[in-house]
């Protein structure tokens, strides 16, 4: 029965995060620069991610 379940903020942002990440490495061969910004907003949710989380466990 988890389909009906909404998904935790969290759990939106990890997905958000891996396709950036995965577009970012497919994007690499061909633009570099465009990869890299990719990278950098993935590395912002990721911050979001790790602060959300600490959040929770206290």
């Amino acid at each position: 029965m988890n389909w009906f379940r909404k998904k935790s903020r969290i759990e939106k942002l990890k997905e958000k995060y891996r396709l950036l990440m995965k577009k970012s490495f497919e994007t690499a061969l061909k633009d570099e620069v465009k990869s890299e910004k990719m990278h950098q907003q993935a590395d912002k949710i990721f911050q979001e991610i790790k602060y959300l989380s600490r959040l929770q466990r206290e």
